[in-house]
């Protein structure tokens, strides 16, 4: 007879050596703790990793998706991601407006309720020097340049708001967003730019600016932006887009998705551009514009947030935690 589910080991084991994502790079780790809740699959098991060559303060849970078997293969795949992350800050830095982030909207969503971070959006100095595949030194990581801005405190309410109506209350956004983030950067762009003329040097980094946000929200929502229980909405909303439906077709992220999940990519920043190769000046460029975003945007928070979240059906429901 076949043992039953609950006699079943996780897949993985404590002080097992792996390889563990974070955003979009792994890195070598070992798990410390195993947890299995009663009740729980053993696939669903949560694991407490200590990435080495880190302080015990970087140590994370993370579920399942996040881990990779520490194999040959997957350390070339592991090098790959870290020549695929170079490339994109070393091509950001030639580019004119705005910075496109490398990979598939379809890609693993590993979730904002797990650690979020991602690659280099904004451009860079360029690549580091050494070899493919090494763990960053965390000296070296926190000598780089940090963003950080006020977020206002209506805004971090909201962010609240969004985190207990999902993983609390099994609710979901509306889709399509009715001010969806697109429509929102256009209002917000239009007001500032109306402030400084035509054609300056002003306009033209607000432009860059928010050119290189939208294209990074389009490019990170699938992968970084959403809770578990969104992802089968996320999934839904992506054959939409494939599909003749004229409410969806030929649309994207930005198209559809609306503040709620703008403020998720927002208050990642810091950490996000503490993974890039910027220079001090850009990021002050972009700490100055994204503080005036967020100010502007606590201003009219009633005109852009959702006051009505939608309650999926009990199979979603089901679904989406299986």
């Amino acid at each position: 007879m076949a043992p039953s589910r609950q006699n079943k080991a996780p897949p993985y084991a404590k002080d097992e050596k792996i390889l563990c994502f974070h955003g979009d790079l792994m890195y070598e780790a070992k798990i410390t703790e195993v947890s299995v809740k009663p009740g729980q699959k053993p696939e669903d098991a949560q694991y407490r990793v200590h990435y080495t060559g880190w302080k015990a303060s970087w140590d994370d849970w993370v579920s399942q998706d996040r881990i990779r078997k520490y194999t040959e293969e997957n350390k070339q795949l592991a090098t790959q991601l870290a020549a695929q992350a170079r490339a994109r800050t070393q091509g950001a830095k030639g580019g004119k407006k705005g910075a496109r982030a490398n990979g598939s909207e379809m890609s693993s969503a590993r979730g904002s309720e797990e650690r979020i971070a991602g690659s280099s959006s904004f451009g860079g100095r360029g690549p580091r020097r050494g070899r493919d595949y090494e763990l960053e030194n965390e000296d070296v990581f926190h000598s780089r340049p940090s963003i950080k801005f006020p977020i206002p405190d209506i805004l971090k309410g909201r962010l609240v708001d969004d985190w207990e109506n999902v993983t609390k209350n099994n609710q979901l956004v509306p889709l399509p967003h009715p001010q969806p983030v697109t429509k929102i950067l256009e209002d917000y762009a239009a007001k500032e730019a109306s402030k400084h003329p035509a054609g300056s040097s002003h306009v033209d980094i607000l432009e860059e600016t928010l050119a290189g946000l939208k294209e990074y929200f389009n490019r990170s929502l699938g992968r970084i932006l959403l809770y578990r229980f969104e992802r089968l909405q996320y999934a839904q909303v992506f054959r939409a887009w494939q599909s003749e439906d004229p409410e969806f077709h030929g649309k994207t992220a930005s198209d559809t998705y609306g503040a709620e999940h703008l403020m998720r990519l927002l208050v990642t920043m810091p950490e996000l551009v503490a993974q890039t190769n910027m220079d001090q000046q850009s990021v002050n460029r972009l700490r100055e514009e994204l503080a005036k975003l967020c100010a502007w945007l606590a201003r009219h928070e009633s005109d852009y947030f959702v006051n009505v979240w939608e309650s999926p059906t009990q199979d979603y429901i089901q679904r989406a935690k299986d």
